[in-house]
């Protein structure tokens, strides 16, 4: 991830209800949620997530598929994860003890087998 993209993920997520939508996402897993399940979860209407959902999927943060006649939108984990790893790329600078509490958080992730987190 180069530091455009970056801005635009930042970008997208400094809005309250994306990042909360991003987060029931990352909660929900690889299935993901339909977006009348997720204007329930956050508290808005569908076409205010629907917007919503558009900013986050222009910023690669979301992806989506269609299951019917639903669509049903999931987390982009690879995205995700290369902000993680852009934001860490140069930490430490020596003293791996500051970096220490952020790879702590990050390998108790729950994530069940096979999940594609870092593909």
């Amino acid at each position: 991830m180069d530091e455009p993209q970056a801005l635009a993920a930042f970008a997208a997520l400094a809005q309250e209800h994306r990042l909360r939508l991003v987060r029931s996402l990352v909660t929900a897993g690889p299935g993901g949620l339909a977006s009348g399940v997720l204007a329930e979860a956050v508290g808005v209407s569908a076409a205010t997530v629907s917007h919503h959902l558009k900013e986050l999927s222009h910023a690669g943060l979301v992806a989506s598929r269609r299951e019917g006649r639903s669509i049903i939108y999931s987390a982009a984990y690879p995205a995700l994860s290369d902000l993680i790893q852009f934001l860490m790329r140069d930490c430490c600078q020596g003293h791996p003890e500051v970096c220490t509490p952020a790879v702590a958080a990050l390998a108790a992730c729950n994530c069940p087998p096979g999940d594609t987190l870092y593909a």
